[in-house]
Order: C-alpha cells, then structure tokens, then sequence
C-alpha cells in the first residue's frame, strides 16, 4: 500500500471535541485531557511500519513536552474488523509495550478522525492553549524506518515554540505514513 503525506493544515482551525475510550477502560474527553500550554492529538495505530519507526521517539517528546505543559493524546481510529492487529485488546497491549505516558483513545467510529481531517497513521495535530491548530507537519525525517538519533525533533520544537509563544513555525514539513483504514461505507 502507497504512503500517504498529509494535507498542508488550516492553522487557526478549532480542535473537535470528543470522548472516546482510553486503554485503561475510562471515557476521557479533549476537555479532560487538554494541557494549559497546547495539546497534541496523533493518530496512530499498532501494526503502520511508520508508527513503530516513530512510537519511542514520539514516547520521549511527549514526556518532555508534558514538562512545557503541552498534553499528548493518542486516537486509533483504524478498521479493527480488516484490521484486528488495530483492535482495542491490541491497543492495550501497544500501550504496555511501549510504554505510552499519555492517553491511546480508541475512535471506534471513526467520527474523530473524520473531524480532524486525518488521513494517514502518524498524523500530528498540534494545538496551541486555546485549542487553535498552530503545527501540522511530521515528528521528524523518520519514514518506514527510524531516522538517524540526532535528526530535528521537528514535532517537539514546534510544540515548545507553541507553548511558549502560541505559534509554530511557519515550515511545516508533512508527515507521512499508511492510510487510515476506514470502515467500508
């Protein structure tokens, strides 16, 4: 299957709100979740070669940018019929082996994914404190495979700029990764 780039993001859109299931049983909602300095939403799945490639690194940043203030959520939005390596028992296994310190949401619907506008798994949706989308771009030259250990933190240093000044930097590189599996219609 091709890889797919995201679209350019329209800066400034709202983030749509949501409650969806977390790995831990609960219901948590974006209100809930929302950090004072900006919020990041990735739509990852378990078994996208460009989600492994990236997950520890994307571990890391979200560990540092809790420190800034900025909160990670991660939504799963992925057909788990077509696609039962996606599942929400599967979800709770990644979590666990990879020792996610932020939320993984399960977007049964995929109406969540659908209001973002995601089109692809890793796909970052950085907002600023007021929930405005300021970052669209990748978590750094990662593909399929990891990038080298000292290439640019893009998606870390856009989000510390948006804590710290409300806005992002105006190059925005996209990311890139398989599609989203949506649900036949």
């Amino acid at each position: 299957m091709p890889s797919l780039t995201t679209p350019p993001g329209e800066l400034g859109f709202a983030a749509p709100s949501f409650t969806l299931k977390d790995v831990d049983g609960g219901m948590k909602s974006l209100a809930d979740l929302a950090g004072p300095n900006g919020t990041l939403v990735a739509f990852i799945c378990n078994h996208c070669p460009y989600v492994k490639a990236i997950i520890d690194r994307l571990v890391r940043d979200a560990a540092e940018l809790k420190g800034l203030g900025v909160s990670t959520i991660a939504i799963c939005s992925n057909d788990a019929v077509h696609y039962p390596d996606d599942d929400f028992p599967s979800m709770q296994r990644f979590a666990e082996q990879h020792r996610l310190g932020f939320p993984y949401l399960h977007d049964k619907s995929q109406d969540v994914a659908r209001a973002y506008g995601a089109v692809c798994t890793p796909d970052f949706f950085g907002f600023d404190k007021e929930l405005k989308l300021r970052y669209r771009g990748r978590l750094d030259s990662s593909g399929r495979q990891a990038g080298s250990p000292d290439a640019k933190r893009e998606l870390f240093l856009a989000m510390k700029q948006v804590a710290e000044t409300g806005q992002a930097p105006a190059e925005q590189v996209p990311s890139m990764g398989c599609s989203i599996k949506w649900k036949e219609a």
